[in-house]
């Protein structure tokens, strides 16, 4: 009998990478000069998987969002994966906004992904949702490999990472 191959698709935000550009986006703040003086925030809630932003208008909010942004793309932390919710007005006169931490795949997209590879009917590619992860299992590696660059070609709201790439 042959031996079956699986892979599982994920995404996610690492936690600790985002810290880190937290707190430099912090670092850099507080040293830059049209912020001087200013009542400016970045708060990460690793128990909400979130970020708040808090700044006096949105034009001090949208250039701290960009250098977070910034920050996040040096520490290699999927951009895709950051929710921005609305900016909302806060106390003091201040403004605020979310940003949300996708920590494993929405149910729309992984529905989106298994629809994908079942109408590229790939000889015994079987693809089924476990959670917040995809796992897609076939007889023959090569077609573990087509269905991952097929993937990576499409859009699908999340980064896709894939991993526990095995033999059962």
């Amino acid at each position: 009998m042959a031996t079956a191959q699986s892979l599982d698709i994920t995404s996610g935000c690492d936690l600790q990478e985002v810290d880190n550009a937290v707190n430099q986006a912090i670092k850099e703040i507080r040293q830059r000069y049209d912020f001087k003086g200013l009542q400016v925030n970045i708060d990460l809630r690793r128990a909400e998987n979130k970020i708040v932003l808090s700044a006096p208008d949105d034009f001090k909010l949208e250039a701290m969002w960009d250098l977070l942004q910034e920050k996040m793309v040096r520490r290699k932390v999927p951009v895709k994966n950051l929710q921005r919710g609305n900016i909302t007005p806060a106390a003091g006169s201040t403004v605020q906004q979310e940003i949300g931490l996708q920590q494993g795949i929405p149910i729309e997209a992984a529905r989106a992904i298994v629809k994908f590879i079942k109408e590229r009917k790939l000889k015994k590619v079987q693809a089924e949702i476990q959670a917040d992860q995809v796992r897609v299992s076939s007889p023959s590696r090569d077609e573990l490999q087509t269905v991952m660059s097929l993937l990576r070609e499409q859009e699908f709201g999340v980064q896709l990472n894939f991993g526990n790439y095995r033999s059962t």
